[in-house]
């Protein structure tokens, strides 16, 4: 059963508020105001990019009956702390996953070639360690002036060769259907910040290589995006 199946099941309404994030695409949020509820959006921690618990516990009101958790990236144990203030609050916790299991094959190379990138780049800031952390995407954040440094630093890695995406480009929060007024800082930082680099797949050493000279050429010395 699906995310909103599964808060359907559990009777989430009409004028329930249920906690979501808004870094990410706006699946979550669509699906929650499907059912007539409505979706209250909390900030993430910025090492794992998932609900962070104290967020989550300072958007809950008496309306609140349920949190959809998301491991982003492969941070499954981001979602823990979530788990546990839900069940201290009496909420309802839903983990939605964006991303098939890896294997155990695809799991283990991808955690080979993301140790190799966090020992070998200097230009950007390699993804926090974390148990149980599955690489689904290899994020790194770009240092500077936000946006603009890290958008000019991904154009100048792709003229090396060295394919490169924003996994959000914008927050659902800031979304023309879901736009509220809500601070959420990290989610912003995080927007305007991450960039994923190539891990998995049929990635050679050489290919990794790439990855790190690209990167590393660049030496976070950038000119503003235009």
């Amino acid at each position: 059963m699906g995310t909103i199946g599964m808060l359907k099941s559990a009777g989430v309404g009409v004028g329930d508020e249920v906690v979501v994030p808004a870094f990410g695409n706006a699946e979550v949020a669509e699906g929650v105001l499907a059912l007539g509820a409505v979706p209250v959006f909390a900030d993430i921690d910025g090492a794992t990019y998932c609900l962070d618990a104290a967020a989550v516990e300072a958007a809950v009101t008496s309306r609140t009956v349920a949190v959809v958790a998301v491991p982003r990236f492969g941070y499954l144990a981001g979602v823990r702390a979530v788990r546990q203030l839900g069940q201290r609050r009496g909420l309802l916790v839903v983990e939605h996953r964006d991303a098939e299991d890896l294997d155990p094959s695809a799991l283990a190379q991808r955690q080979v070639q993301a140790a190799y990138l966090d020992r070998r780049l200097t230009g950007v800031r390699t993804p926090e360690p974390c148990p149980g952390h599955t690489y689904q995407r290899y994020v790194v954040r770009v240092p500077g002036n936000g946006r603009p440094d890290r958008d000019a630093f991904a154009r100048a890695v792709r003229r090396r060769g060295v394919e490169c995406e924003v996994p959000v480009q914008t927050p659902v929060h800031r979304l023309p259907a879901f736009r509220q007024e809500v601070s959420l800082p990290e989610t912003v930082r995080a927007a305007d910040e991450t960039l994923t680099l190539p891990v998995g797949g049929s990635l050679s050493r050489r290919d990794l290589q790439r990855v790190v000279a690209a990167c590393n050429a660049l030496g976070g010395l950038l000119q503003p995006a235009f």
